[in-house]
């Protein structure tokens, strides 16, 4: 028998480092980069391909999110032997009726308080900024405090000469910035006019695309994409479900609390802390925001007490009753690690970002979770072989 003749891969540094295999691994590494810089440079053939993502995601996100909150009442409505199509009309009768009874009864009285806010604000901020510029100038920071509003004096002297320039390079500006926000209105008025017939072919063919998109795959890795579609969906629909929910709980206690302590606008500020709180933590902070100028202005020096004791009984009762009973640990992701997707999403798409980050970061644990679960059955020799370990135990039993 010839002795093996020495290679590449038999030396002592590349079984080091984990031989034919890790090989590999870096000439897919490198092709994957080499990709990413051939589509830096060609990135032009695709901009058509980006428009329309770009137009279509919006309607496609807000159909899924209502797909979700809509899916276990058809549900309910298939279980009393109603056919699938027949209850999605009476689903979208249902949101017609319930859409034209908020816009005659709650949309009048949103908007005038609304205006009566926006109206009042600058008042309520002249004001906040009065106390605050009095309690400045007599207290411990008030020689640094003069010396800042002296140099801000000298900054405003310069701005009329500046004005002049800045007005000529705005005036500019002006018509392509009409255009884009016509265009920008104009897109989403459209996405919202498409989101109920996605809605629609959702609810009527939804339950069919998981089953055609793993049919795709070859036979021997379908279970695997089945057990990551339906871990998917979990995470999704316990997410949507229950976020939505604790917002609406959140806005009815906010409101509640308000109107006991007399605070003005409870209904508004309810309704802002509803719809911030779909954002776990930044949410109730840019929602309390406005309550705590209001209230720092009152007539009632004892508002933003009453205000903070409201506030912390919210929280509270969020935080330690409703949100572990309807949402539970559905998402296994740690507060910290909430915030930090928060803010990197925030800063690399914006307000999409902010409000579609967790339930991507949830979507992506579970394919990288699953992957990694597949890699060490196939990789990792100290894996237990549970087949083999039920016929034993099998054995034993009998």
């Amino acid at each position: 028998m010839e002795p093996e003749k020495p290679s590449f891969f038999s030396t002592r540094y590349i079984k080091f480092l984990g031989g034919r295999n890790t090989f590999f691994t870096f000439i897919v590494i490198l092709l994957i980069g080499l990709i990413i810089m051939v589509y830096g440079k060609v990135s032009f053939i695709f901009s058509p391909l980006t428009i329309f993502l770009g137009n279509v995601v919006l309607p496609v996100i807000l159909a899924v999110i209502a797909f979700y909150l809509l899916r276990p009442i058809l549900r309910l409505i298939e279980k009393i032997k109603i056919p699938r199509v027949w209850g999605i009309l009476i689903i979208f009768l249902a949101l017609i009726g319930l859409i034209t009874l908020l816009v005659f009864l709650v949309v009048p009285f949103l908007k005038s308080q609304s205006t009566r806010l926006v109206e009042e604000l600058p008042v309520y901020l002249i004001q906040l900024l009065n106390s605050l510029d009095g309690f400045l100038r007599t207290s411990f920071v008030s020689d640094y405090y003069l010396q800042i509003e002296q140099d801000a004096m000298e900054m405003l002297r310069s701005v009329p000469t500046e004005v002049g320039k800045l007005f000529q390079s705005t005036i500019a500006s002006v018509a392509t910035g009409i255009t884009s926000v016509v265009g920008a209105v104009t897109s989403f008025v459209l996405s919202i006019i498409m989101v109920p017939f996605i809605l629609f072919y959702l609810l009527k063919d939804g339950e069919k695309l998981p089953r055609f998109v793993i049919g795709v795959f070859p036979p021997r890795m379908r279970d695997d994409f089945q057990s990551v579609f339906k871990s998917i969906d979990n995470q999704i629909s316990a997410y949507i479900q229950g976020q939505i929910l604790v917002s609406m709980c959140i806005g009815f206690m906010i409101f509640i609390g308000f109107t006991i302590i007399g605070m003005d606008y409870a209904l508004l500020l309810g309704v802002i802390a509803m719809v911030t709180s779909v954002v776990p933590y930044l949410g109730p902070v840019i929602a309390i925001t406005p309550a705590v100028i209001i209230a720092l202005v009152s007539s009632d020096p004892f508002m933003l007490v009453k205000l903070a004791i409201v506030w912390t009984i919210v929280q509270f009762v969020e935080g330690k009753f409703i949100s572990p009973q309807i949402m539970g640990k559905s998402l296994h992701v740690h507060p910290i690690t909430i915030i930090f997707v928060l803010i990197t999403s925030g800063a690399l798409f914006g307000v999409p970002g902010v409000v579609l980050g967790i339930p991507g970061y949830a979507i992506l644990k579970v394919i990288v979770s699953h992957l990694y679960t597949i890699f060490k059955k196939r990789y990792n020799r100290f894996e237990p072989n549970l087949e083999n370990q039920y016929e034993h135990t099998n054995n034993k039993v009998d």
